[in-house]
């Protein structure tokens, strides 16, 4: 089956604002482990929410991740860092994340979703036929937000994600050969 994409606003307004982070920002792929434990421990206080090895595993995981995973694949990952973890701790940590602004949670119609940890202005390219989703660096500006709003009757962008759809290299190597399929428009 298909995935398409869910048309979301799910990128940061500080994304989108004058003095955002060029598509070449750190992210967090770059930061060290004991570095990443810090930047969680401080935005889950300022949350509300409790630092656990649980979470900070789960944290990790996304952050080093490349492939925007799901919760069944970050939760076969972490078990090997942290033995005593379940799906439901997985789920509610990646959960605790997103709402705290530390990952983001790309989500398609078929109710199926990824996890990703990097908050810096980017965005995706994802196979209709494999599932992989990759990242593709670039922003649009204030000025592009504006115009694309223009003639919304007052609707306010305050943020954008943008999704490619269609085949991955080797999803396309295997069209070629078995024949043509069309991605979705």
């Amino acid at each position: 089956m298909v995935k398409k994409p869910v048309i979301s606003m799910k990128m940061s307004p500080k994304a989108v604002s004058p003095g955002a982070a060029s598509p070449k920002a750190v992210s967090p792929k770059a930061v060290s482990p004991k570095a990443a434990n810090a930047r969680l421990r401080k935005t889950l206080e300022v949350s509300g929410h409790r630092f656990t090895e649980q979470r900070a595993a789960v944290y990790r995981f996304v952050c080093d991740a490349t492939t925007h995973p799901n919760a069944d694949e970050v939760f076969q990952q972490v078990r090997g860092e942290v033995p005593g973890i379940s799906l439901a701790t997985v789920y509610k940590s990646l959960e605790t994340l997103v709402n705290c602004g530390l990952a983001s949670k790309l989500t398609y119609s078929d109710g199926s979703a990824r996890y990703d940890g990097r908050t810096d202005p980017h965005h995706h390219v994802h196979c209709v036929s494999c599932g992989r989703v990759r990242d593709i660096p670039g922003h649009l500006s204030p000025d592009s937000l504006e115009i694309l709003g223009k003639g919304l009757d007052g609707f306010r962008v305050s943020g954008y994600r943008l999704e490619l759809t269609g085949f991955c290299s080797e999803c396309s190597l295997e069209t070629d050969t078995k024949g043509s399929m069309d991605p979705p428009n």
